[in-house]
């Protein structure tokens, strides 16, 4: 079992860094002088790999049927289980249909500001996803974030401010468009908001109906990647200024065209198939991440993931390496490990909270900050009993 969470946390973090690197590839890859600028067309091939993951849930569901038909009805005694026959969840799939439209707005934006930007800054923005999920869950879920949480909260923001000052103030390619790169951080960042939304309803269903996660994320794939198909045709009629199209015609999306680039440039294909099979993959070991071990093994892992993207893209995108987006990177990846209780709250709870046995109030109230829900418990009980005996 540790070689397993070994193996999928490994392939996370790579199939992670692969989607963000494989996008921008494209993005990066001219024909006829022209750069591959596509976001409509790489958001479709992205649920196209989440729709994978459907067929992949159907495999192991059939193969679990299969096994258990074999064993209690055919009879075969060296196959006996005592497992329930397996069934799918009884649940409206199109309950995913809002979360898939929440998709198609969110990665198209960011896909959008991907062209706009630098890799390693759109990895990095995606972390205000914290910031307004914390939020959001307040007012859709009724949740109650603790002290801890705003704080790394904070640092997240501290974190974006930086690596959103630094893209502009320390750019100096005179090619790049300083107007363009606030646009596309700017466009990151505001689809967060959208992607928070898809996160708390997805939290909100998920629990209720108690969907498996490959099967969510595989409905979501397939709503996705029928309504963009869709929207194509009236997109190839919309005509958009050139910051954000640099197609001849000025299309949002001109598919005929970007099939003239990927025949001229081969290149691209393999690109966007790397999206494909990498998003796939990601998926899968996101979600055997969260089963196997936590969700916040899983936010640590997209930490890494970040790391990674940002040391590739500077030689294989010719980013520049700016020393003080070092510290807007540290406030991020701390800011994510306070709001998910993997440091600060944890050290306090195991070396300062032994020490604050005989101060009980005081106690209670750095909990309170800290977290600590099994420890406050604790407290109150024994108040409960000290107010017995008196």
């Amino acid at each position: 079992m540790v070689a397993f969470a070994v193996i999928i946390s490994v392939m996370m973090v790579i199939t992670g860094s692969l989607n963000t690197i494989c996008a921008k590839w494209a993005d990066s890859i001219k024909a006829e002088g022209v750069p591959f600028n596509h976001p409509f067309l790489q958001a479709t091939c992205m649920f196209f790999g989440e729709f994978l993951c459907l067929v992949v849930f159907f495999l192991i569901f059939g193969y679990k049927r299969y096994v258990w038909n074999r064993s209690n009805v055919q009879g075969d005694i060296t196959e006996i289980t005592t497992e329930e026959k397996p069934i799918l969840p009884p649940f409206n799939p199109f309950l995913f249909f809002p979360p898939a439209l929440c998709d198609i707005l969110g990665t198209s934006i960011m896909y959008i500001g991907l062209n706009l930007t630098t890799a390693s800054s759109f990895q990095m923005l995606r972390g205000a996803v914290i910031i307004f999920t914390g939020l959001l869950s307040v007012g859709m879920l009724n949740a109650q974030i603790k002290p801890f949480k705003w704080f790394g909260m904070l640092f997240v923001m501290l974190g974006l401010v930086i690596v959103g000052v630094t893209d502009i103030y320390y750019d100096s390619n005179p090619l790049d468009d300083k107007n363009a790169i606030i646009t596309g951080n700017l466009l990151i960042v505001m689809a967060q908001i959208i992607v928070a939304i898809q996160m708390v309803y997805e939290q909100k269903y998920l629990t209720k109906y108690d969907v498996p996660a490959l099967f969510a994320v595989g409905l979501e794939g397939l709503f996705g990647m029928v309504t963009l198909s869709l929207l194509m045709v009236p997109f190839y009629y919309i005509h958009v200024p050139k910051t954000f199209s640099t197609n001849p015609e000025g299309r949002l999306e001109d598919v005929f065209y970007a099939w003239q680039e990927i025949k001229e440039e081969p290149t691209i294909a393999l690109a966007l198939l790397g999206t494909v099979i990498s998003i796939a993959f990601f998926n899968f070991a996101g979600v055997s991440v969260t089963k196997e071990l936590s969700a916040t093994t899983r936010m640590v892992l997209d930490s890494i993931r970040t790391l990674v993207i940002w040391v590739v893209s500077i030689p294989l995108f010719g980013e520049q390496f700016i020393a003080i987006q070092l510290s807007g990177f540290a406030m991020l990846i701390l800011g994510t490990l306070i709001y998910n209780d993997v440091l600060i709250g944890p050290w306090f709870r195991r070396n300062i909270l032994p020490n604050l046995s005989s101060h009980a109030n005081c106690a209670r109230c750095w909990l309170c900050i800290c977290g600590g829900d099994s420890e406050l418990i604790e407290y109150e009980q024994e108040d409960q009993e000290h107010l017995i005996e008196a």
